[in-house]
């Protein structure tokens, strides 16, 4: 269900970037640009981009996470897979506590025309990393109990 509502919020987004865009340049063109259609666009991109990752991360869709384990024997493969989710949910989790913190610093920032908080654009990495815990807990979990097999 998570990755169904993650899948919406992506493709709306997406949707909204590219109408943004579209709208954007045709303004430009008649000669009234939008100022403030960049910062928007980049705020969407950011979140996009965040999500984006859990998703691929959620399908085992990172392409260097699983280049090695193929290589290794069966055997080993179960093993390594739960040395790399353990490192991964240790990167991810120490990135996520300085995201939240420079979400918070980022907060009395105005970004340009539109003077929205620079908050709101650096909250995507935080909620996005706390999004990708997630999901390696819920792998670092099926990893476990294939183990225990």
């Amino acid at each position: 269900m998570y990755q169904r509502i993650e899948f919406a919020f992506a493709v709306l987004l997406l949707a909204l970037i590219v109408v943004l865009v579209g709208v954007a340049a045709a303004a430009r063109v008649v000669g009234a640009p939008i100022i403030w259609s960049i910062e928007i666009a980049q705020l969407l991109f950011a979140w996009l981009a965040m999500v984006a990752a859990d998703l691929a991360l959620q399908q085992d869709r990172h392409i260097g996470m699983s280049l090695l384990l193929d290589l290794l024997p069966p055997s080993l493969r179960h093993y390594a897979e739960v040395l790399n989710i353990l490192i991964l949910v240790a990167l991810v989790g120490f990135l996520g506590v300085y995201a939240l913190i420079n979400t918070a610093l980022m907060h009395p920032r105005l970004i340009g025309a539109t003077q929205m908080n620079a908050s709101l654009v650096h909250a995507s990495m935080a909620v996005g990393l706390l999004l990708m815990l997630r999901t390696l807990l819920v792998h670092l979990y099926r990893s476990v109990r294939k183990l225990a097999e």
